[in-house]
């Protein structure tokens, strides 16, 4: 059947003001409703001492003209609600390296606490000094390629926060001491991979914003490359959880990809993962 240069406007128009509206709601409201999401991990071998800690994660908060502090406020008041016992902030704090609003998003972050700690790693969009010195005066423990411990339940337990640029499995191994008990903090989900053949049982990313344009039928086409946009991977005997963040970047919105303040909750690997 032949369409008529009538019905075809028509449709054109129909189809432009559908996309009108889905930005003009991820712009208006999606992008400002922080929700808490609840995951539970399975960890192989995991101790039995830290069999149902919750761990806190806020990444990608993005303070800048487009990510007010006001919100990631908001975003630290969503997360203080689940209680986490650990907190861990996963990078990008502030966008293309500005550095004018770093002590600002430390700021908003001040009423973060956590009976285990509060560790801090760096994104690709951080710069190496004023984000970290921001975070630091808010009592945070910031992880450039290195590694801490904490006592959780009698354990010793090894946390490790590498650089966006560190990759190479023998400058991971040096900050993750090798196999065992350690969580380490990536900004890029893609350090699965050598997480995996390092023997690391946990990873905590951010990075994708869970592609923060999720479209139907096509997924999370802006975050295709990593092993999830969001959730939960596997590879061998690690797991990955990725959190979807707070904030956004080129564009001030977010559709069917909400901004998160994400609870992971650990147990054995005998268990189900969510």
């Amino acid at each position: 059947m032949l369409i008529t240069r009538r019905a075809f406007v028509r449709t054109g128009l129909a189809a432009g003001a559908g996309v009108l509206g889905a930005g003009a709601y991820g712009f208006a409201y999606e992008r400002n409703r922080v929700t808490i999401t609840r995951t539970t991990i399975a960890v192989n071998g995991l101790p039995a001492e830290l069999d149902q800690l919750r761990i806190g994660i806020l990444t990608d908060l993005h303070h800048g003209s487009l990510v007010s502090q006001q919100h990631i406020v908001d975003a630290a008041r969503v997360l203080m609600s689940a209680r986490p016992h650990l907190i861990a902030l996963l990078g990008d704090f502030v966008t293309w390296g500005d550095r004018t609003y770093a002590a600002g998003c430390a700021e908003a972050l001040g009423e973060l606490s956590a009976p285990h700690g509060i560790f801090a790693i760096l994104g690709n969009h951080d710069d190496e000094q004023a984000v970290p010195r921001a975070l630091t005066r808010q009592g945070f423990e910031v992880l450039a390629d290195a590694r801490t411990r904490v006592r959780i339940g009698g354990r010793t337990v090894g946390i490790a926060g590498i650089r966006f640029w560190t990759k190479r499995p023998a400058d991971l191994a040096r900050v993750t001491g090798g196999p065992g008990d350690t969580i380490l903090l990536a900004h890029d989900p893609r350090r699965l991979f050598e997480a995996a053949q390092l023997g690391v049982p946990l990873v905590l990313s951010g990075h994708t914003h869970g592609g923060q344009i999720v479209l139907p039928f096509m997924g999370a086409v802006a975050a295709r490359k990593y092993p999830v946009a969001q959730g939960v991977a596997r590879a061998r005997n690690s797991a990955l959880f990725v959190s979807r963040g707070v904030g956004t970047v080129f564009v001030p919105v977010r559709l069917n990809c909400p901004p998160e303040a994400a609870i992971v909750t650990l147990t054995g690997a005998g268990a189900t993962a969510d």
